[in-house]
């Protein structure tokens, strides 16, 4: 399984999808305060402070250690040249939230060919050859069953929406399985840069393909864009739980034999980052649920067999570039049979993660200004409110 990358465009350092987004933004500003350069540029690629890489991780290990200081040892010289260098640059100071902005919302600040130079140059997770080498040699009639399963769930929750969608796109590597869930649908080949139209779609499907994206976030973006205001976006993919038993086997087998470990398995998002993914996109009304499936197999390597007619094998750009020896897979297989064997079958987690968003419009329904409930919480329970002590 792929290993999910958040990058961003231009001169800006790539982050991993599941890093807290406030330290994503705290590292633009400080670089940002550190690159003066014209606030009122219209020169794209002057929008965006260039950071360094090693002048990032130098920031963040500086401002760790200050923090983690008591009050009364801290050193606040770095602190004071950042006051001094921020009152100097105070106007890309104040626009930095804004540009920012910009980059999350649309990344219509910057050309097609800025975003596929970025795609190229960035570093990569998954290896695009082997991934397309692994899926040409699918079994497409009978290796789907997963894919089918999952856009019989789909098909379910696209009849629970009261909304037609007449402007379909579907995202997919294997367009004979998710063809039924719209016949018309355009099929859009799940590359770095997806071929959308802009603001053309009610309803893009992202199809069992994020997990193998380098940039999950840029994939949703480029959804979000290509959307009607209050279209809908769906995407489906595989979790943090997926096949969490071979993982478990196959690292503890190659650690005692090998004394070390390669990339076979590579993590996949939990529930509650993908989540956050959506509202990273300018998506609204987010919403994410899990569907775990879980499958028996005569024998692990019944299992690795499916993986392969799946088009699910081993893609990580970081994986061993040489054959398992047989010593490590035959301990891998025993340590699997030993540990997770139930009624004299192999039971391997696949969990489903579904994203729900909707592109933004006036007539979707707003939060209310805080403080501004006129109904006590306790009179709608109809319980008595207990005050706390001070």
């Amino acid at each position: 399984m792929g290993h999910p990358l958040c990058g961003g465009l231009d001169n800006v350092m790539p982050v991993t999808m599941f890093k807290r987004q406030n330290k994503c933004l705290c590292v633009v500003l400080i670089e940002q305060r550190r690159t003066p350069f014209a606030p009122r540029s219209f020169n794209p690629h002057a929008i965006i402070a260039k950071c360094v890489p090693f002048t990032i991780l130098t920031g963040q290990r500086r401002a760790t250690q200050i923090a983690d200081q008591p009050a009364n040892k801290r050193c606040l010289s770095p602190t004071r040249t950042a006051e001094a260098k921020i009152t100097f640059n105070q106007p890309a100071a104040f626009d930095a939230p804004w540009r920012i902005n910009q980059v999350d919302r649309g990344l219509n600040l910057f050309s097609h060919h800025s975003i596929v130079w970025h795609m190229q140059n960035a570093p990569q997770m998954t290896d695009r050859t082997a991934l397309k080498r692994n899926r040409s040699r699918a079994d497409r009639d009978g290796g789907l069953f997963l894919h089918h399963a999952a856009a019989e769930e789909v098909k379910d929750r696209l009849t629970l929406v009261n909304r037609a969608f007449t402007k379909v796109a579907i995202v997919t590597p294997f367009p004979e399985a998710w063809r039924g869930v719209a016949p018309q649908a355009d099929i859009i080949e799940d590359s770095e840069v997806l071929d959308l139209k802009a603001a053309h779609y009610d309803l893009v499907l992202h199809a069992m393909c994020l997990h193998w994206a380098n940039d999950p976030v840029g994939q949703i973006i480029q959804c979000r864009c290509a959307l009607k205001n209050d279209g809908l976006f769906m995407c489906v993919s595989f979790g943090g739980q997926t096949l969490h038993e071979l993982r478990s086997a196959l690292a503890e087998a190659e650690a005692d034999v090998s004394g070390g470990l390669s990339p076979r398995v590579a993590p996949m998002g939990e529930i509650r980052d993908l989540g956050a993914l959506l509202q990273r996109g300018g998506l609204s009304l987010p919403v994410a649920d899990a569907l775990p499936l879980k499958v028996t197999y005569e024998t692990p390597w019944h299992l690795m067999r499916d993986l392969r007619s799946m088009g699910e094998a081993n893609a990580l750009a970081g994986r061993l570039r040489r054959a398992t020896s047989r010593s490590v897979m035959l301990a891998a297989v025993e340590t699997y049979v030993q540990s997770f064997m139930e009624d004299g079958r192999i039971p391997a987690t696949f969990e489903l993660i579904f994203l729900t968003g909707w592109a933004p419009d006036d007539s979707q329904p707003q939060p209310l200004r805080p403080g501004s409930a006129t109904t006590r919480l306790a009179a709608a329970l109809g319980t008595q409110e207990t005050p706390l002590k001070d």
